[in-house]
């Protein structure tokens, strides 16, 4: 079955935590904190994978987690970094974040991608020793590694893609010119999904060439089978227009012809714009009237004509031949860039926001990143608390809560930690 879509979720791996450890061996006093720093975690990285063709294989598996860094030990020894996970997937794959569809990947080259990256292992508290602060009985804990929820896309890779009806023999044509070998048969959606071939025009030239299933009048809104496709022809660098001139079908060529480009328009201006090749197939059987007026169509629009038979194979040679002439002139396949997080989101990330509410008396204080600053904290250690509530002083969290009214021995709740309100 041909997938080209999946929505799967990626969670990277957590850092370890810092240790808390004493030096200590016989016969040496006040060994002083020792205590090593956690790994990092497990990054997730995408690779393409030649051998696919379709996103299957994320139908059922929809979660993929790397492993987490190991915790920090004595002797300032360091947790082992978390085993990093490798995806594996066709190339031409958009990767995107299904939150806001913003482009995180393209898997289109042979480098691997990290996607979503593992969290820095923790400090151990030998990093907290100074000459006021010899015995820091704290460390702070792994960053969690990134979670994402992403949005697989395929989209061929493909120099040109052939456009048109159903049964107008894009099939036919692409067996002709090239080694691939999709379903012929006279039935409208013979083809279910798309068909790549390689085109050989010298010993040193070749491109590939995608026979998309045939679109229908409304494929941009959802009918017909063609809809789906229409994404496979983003790439493209040249359109191959296959229209039937023969008649057989009982719709007019011109009329087939702009119906399929006022699709085109509807799904992507930018794609209507691509440079077009008309191939008028099924000459064999056609009337020369039916021809010549078509003929004389198409070239008032300045596109290039050719008459072909792609069941005989005539015309199919000059009509490759000046694709790979057109193709010579213009740029190479489009690769998409990764789109960085806008500047306003991440300063707006980096602000520490928080909320304070009052339910029944209690003060409740909502801050995701404070969660990192609570794990670092040892209760039972005086210079930790302090560190904590330079943290909250920082932050404005205590001039806040002082805003609403807090008073000494009120309870404040920290990520369901509750504290008692002291000035």
């Amino acid at each position: 079955m041909f997938i080209d879509i999946a929505k799967i979720t990626l969670k990277a791996g957590d850092g370890g935590a810092g240790a808390v450890s004493f030096h200590r061996e016989k016969y040496v006093s006040a060994g002083g904190p020792d205590g090593g720093d956690g790994g990092r975690g497990g990054n997730i990285i995408f690779v393409e994978d030649t051998n696919l063709s379709t996103l299957a294989d994320f139908r059922y598996k929809r979660k993929y987690k790397a492993g987490n860094g190991e915790n920090g030990s004595k002797k300032r020894c360091s947790g082992k970094s978390g085993c990093d996970l490798v995806i594996r997937v066709p190339r031409g794959t958009l990767i995107k974040d299904a939150e806001n569809g913003r482009i995180l990947a393209d898997i289109s080259g042979e480098a691997p991608v990290i996607v979503a990256k593992g969290g820095k292992g923790g400090w151990g508290n030998a990093h907290f020793a100074t000459p006021t602060r010899q015995v820091p009985r704290f460390s702070k804990p792994g960053i969690p590694g990134e979670s994402i929820e992403a949005v697989l896309e395929l989209k061929l890779l493909a120099d040109v893609g052939l456009l048109g009806f159903p049964n107008v023999g894009k099939s036919t044509l692409i067996s002709v010119v090239s080694e691939a070998k999709p379903d012929i048969a006279n039935y409208h959606f013979t083809t279910l999904s798309p068909v790549l071939g390689v085109v050989r025009v010298g010993e040193e030239q070749s491109f590939v060439m995608a026979d998309i299933p045939g679109l229908i009048e409304g494929a941009s809104d959802g009918a017909g089978l063609g809809h789906k496709f229409l994404r496979h022809v983003d790439r493209c660098r040249l359109l191959v227009h296959v229209v039937d001139v023969s008649g057989i079908e009982g719709r007019d060529a011109i009329e087939d012809f702009n119906t399929i480009n006022a699709e085109l328009q509807k799904y992507s201006e930018e794609l209507a714009e691509r440079p077009q090749i008309v191939a008028a197939n099924k000459c064999d059987i056609a009337s020369l009237e039916d021809v010549g007026r078509f003929r004389g169509y198409i070239e008032k629009l300045g596109l290039p004509f050719f008459e072909i038979s792609a069941a005989t194979g005539s015309g199919t040679r000059e009509l490759i031949f000046e694709v790979a002439k057109h193709l010579l002139r213009l740029p190479p396949i489009k690769e998409y860039e990764r789109e960085e997080i806008p500047l306003s989101e991440m300063e707006s990330k980096a602000k520490n926001e928080f909320t304070v509410t009052k339910q029944d008396g209690v003060y409740i204080v909502d801050a995701d990143w404070l969660g990192f600053v609570l794990g670092s904290v040892n209760m039972d250690d005086y210079e930790s608390l302090q560190y904590f509530q330079r943290v909250l002083r920082n932050s404005g969290i205590i001039a806040k809560l002082e805003e609403m009214g807090v008073n000494e021995g009120d309870t404040v709740s920290i990520l369901d930690f509750e504290f008692e309100y002291l000035k």
